[in-house]
């Protein structure tokens, strides 16, 4: 069958698979507790293709918060079982999926396959399958009962939990929470040179760092290459309910993400496709409603940087020199924890940074001239708005990028240094003349939509009028 699917489109094989593979099967959980770590393992099955069986491993505390028999963690365990499914659900996309191992109610049915559909936009654009929500997928649920949040006794909690991913967001946000990092963690997934890196440079003890290794079934990675269905799901859905896991188990009141007001912006013009779907303030208010309503814990989840721009977060990062040797956010080099120089999240992190540093510090931090590389206007184009999708990678909104390339331009025209390249390509584009139009106006921006607690508020309004004022004499 293998040399057959690599001749069909995707959507035959859509259909195909529907009709030959009609029901998705959780089976089950194990939570194995040892003295050192705890094991998760969920049980997936679609009959007559494949079982799976994927797992986290979590570092566990010496006196942990949370009893992981408790019913809050049972029932975070059960979710982010929830989440991992739809990773393998889409090698097929069964038009049926049975929960054998919780019984979930009708509006918990409909916010997951809200979150699936949302999710996976991304994955039925690009393999051209048209779906909707009444007909993409049936839930059918029975077993263990989550249908009502937990009334465990209320759990003592304090400071923050900190997903470092060993870019640029979360490196400002564990800045600017530098005053609150003894009462702190790190939480890194699958750890690589970078993320622990960042967590070293902002200060972080090394027991301070929770290194989760979520690792991958092999049989769907087999039948990926064997040419199933495969494509983008929502990863940052995962951090949410694994964060909140951790939080309970290690005390901590807050899960602060790094997710900015540019995560909102649809990837594809005039469609809610977004390839930052899970990122988005959309995600963070459903998911925020979900752990309150049927989890029942107190844990507070949101982004520190949702007021911000990632043009703010550029500017503010921009002055970190400390970070810039070893921050990374290229996935194409993600296994060798280096930048490739060539993708759209490269020339995305270039661009932004054009404002406020110069060539041959962008020059340092990539490894070569990419702001040079003509073989790379494609990809300008497409970030800055030129054609209808921006590239399917976690960057920023077209408006900024464009806003930044203009000041990078001034800013280069100012201290009579040449403009490269790809600078030079912009100037000649029709979107330029509307991009000069008060091109500064992201030094005063502030998202007022988001969940920052008052302490957190307060502080990010601080931070936003010392930016502005940092800037405002070289812009």
């Amino acid at each position: 069958m293998e040399d057959n699917l690599s001749a069909m489109r995707p959507v035959d094989k859509y259909i195909l698979f529907r009709e030959k593979y009609p029901v998705f099967f959780y089976r089950s959980f194990d939570i194995e507790d040892t003295q050192e770590k705890i094991l998760l393992t969920f049980h997936f099955s679609v009959p007559g293709l494949s079982d799976f069986a994927p797992q986290w491993t979590l570092p566990k505390p010496q006196n942990p918060v949370c009893d992981i028999h408790s019913g809050s963690f049972r029932r975070l365990v059960f979710s982010l079982g929830l989440v991992e499914l739809i990773s393998y659900w889409k090698i097929a996309c069964p038009p049926k999926v049975m929960i054998e191992c919780g019984k979930i109610g009708d509006e918990q049915v409909l916010w997951w396959k809200q979150q699936y559909l949302s999710g996976l936009g991304e994955f039925f654009y690009r393999n051209e399958i048209p779906v909707s929500f009444d007909d993409f997928m049936e839930i059918e649920s029975r077993g263990e009962d989550f249908t009502q949040p937990c009334t465990d006794e209320q759990l003592p909690l304090s400071g923050c939990l900190i997903p470092v991913g060993g870019g640029k967001d979360s490196i400002v946000t564990l800045t600017l929470l530098s005053d609150m990092r003894e009462d702190s963690f790190c939480y890194v997934m699958n750890s690589r040179g970078a993320t622990d890196a960042s967590a070293l440079t902002a200060g972080y003890r090394p027991d301070q760092i929770l290194g989760i290794r979520r690792t991958l079934d092999q049989n769907m990675l087999d039948l990926n290459r064997q040419g199933y269905l495969n494509g983008h799901t929502p990863f940052s859905a995962l951090v949410a309910f694994s964060g909140v896991m951790m939080a309970i188990l290690y005390g901590k009141e807050y899960v602060v993400l790094s997710n900015e007001s540019s995560a909102n912006e649809s990837t594809v013009q005039g469609l809610s496709v977004n390839h930052q779907y899970s990122k988005s303030f959309q995600f963070e208010e459903d998911f925020d409603r979900y752990i309150r309503e049927y989890i029942g814990c107190a844990v507070r989840y949101f982004s520190l940087l949702r007021p911000w721009s990632e043009f703010q977060i550029a500017a503010y990062f921009s002055g970190l020199k400390q970070f810039h040797p070893v921050f990374r956010s290229c996935n194409a080099g993600s296994k060798t924890n280096s930048w490739c120089g060539k993708c759209a999240k490269c020339l995305f992190v270039a661009l932004i940074l054009t404002p406020f540093l110069d060539d041959s510090v962008i020059t340092e931090i990539f490894g070569r001239d990419i702001l040079e590389d003509e073989s790379l206007v494609p990809i300008l184009r497409e970030l800055c708005g030129e054609t209808p999708e921006k590239p399917f990678e976690c960057v920023g909104s077209r408006e900024e990028i464009s806003a930044a390339m203009v000041l990078g331009i001034e800013r280069r025209k100012k201290l009579g240094q040449p403009l490269p390249a790809l600078l030079g390509y912009f100037m000649t584009t029709d979107i330029f003349a509307a991009a000069c139009q008060n091109p500064t106006r992201y030094f005063q921006y502030y998202q007022q939509e988001n969940l920052l607690p008052d302490l957190f508020d307060r502080r990010m309004r601080q931070e936003t009028e010392a930016l502005r004022q940092k800037f405002a004499r070289d812009f």
